[in-house]
């Protein structure tokens, strides 16, 4: 087993999921201000739940006897429009799915960061799907009906 490679893989996910889920509290907090309360509230769930993927990711990391590092964060743009926000989100996730699938080949020799990722890629997976049915329902139903779902 390669202990560094594990650490590092983790360290990368701490970060860049850090990030992401400070980014979706906010996107949520924007759009219960704007009336779309279920959307928002979807939001800030889901920074709850990528936290503890953040933590876990931390356990282990201490645990293969790493240091965690607290890395800076790029600056991202946040999208008042629910519709082009959950577009651009799309886009974030098939490249982070893309990338998780890639990164799993990698710990296949650390069975037990393995087993931790392959539980963040399922749910990964899950956000995925919710976010590539909401586009298509978009599409389905029109923007302002979906966005009416969304109060």
């Amino acid at each position: 087993m390669d202990k560094q490679k594990s650490i590092e893989a983790l360290q990368f996910f701490v970060t860049g999921l850090s990030e992401g889920a400070l980014v979706h509290k906010m996107q949520g907090q924007i759009f219960k201000s704007e009336g779309f309360t279920k959307l928002g509230q979807k939001y800030i769930d889901h920074f709850t739940e990528e936290m503890e993927w953040v933590e876990k990711f931390t356990d282990r990391i201490l645990d293969l006897g790493g240091e965690v590092k607290m890395q800076g964060m790029k600056e991202r743009e946040l999208i008042k429009n629910p519709v082009d926000y959950i577009k651009a989100d799309l886009a974030i996730q098939e490249a982070g799915v893309d990338l998780l699938y890639k990164c799993m080949e990698t710990l296949a020799g650390d069975p037990t960061t393995y087993e931790i990722m392959k539980g963040y890629l399922a749910d990964e997976e899950e956000d995925l799907y919710w976010s590539q049915g909401a586009v298509d329902m978009i599409e389905c139903i029109g923007v302002q009906n979906w966005l009416f779902t969304q109060v």
